[in-house]
């Protein structure tokens, strides 16, 4: 399944979604990360100031990887109804 991230905020969802589907604690993917679990939720949140390594490291403790592509025309409205 794709998933259509254009904010902070949407990505952290998409990786909470996906580490819940894993069955996963944010301690135990803070673990397969070499993270702690109050980074987990920092990146689950969107907030700011996280640090590209810490995403790439989630990624791929979640066996998901990152596609870059020109944005479609759908609008932000139409792409959080997704979620």
């Amino acid at each position: 399944m794709n998933t259509i991230v254009r904010s902070a905020k949407q990505l952290g969802a998409a990786l909470r979604r996906y580490r819940r589907q894993k069955g996963l604690t944010q301690s135990s993917l803070g673990n397969m990360m070499h993270s702690r679990q109050a980074t987990v939720s920092k990146l689950e949140s969107g907030g700011p100031g996280t640090q590209l390594g810490v995403l790439i490291d989630a990624l791929a403790a979640l066996e998901l990887e990152l596609v870059v592509r020109p944005r479609t025309k759908a609008s932000g409205t139409e792409i959080e109804e997704l979620f």
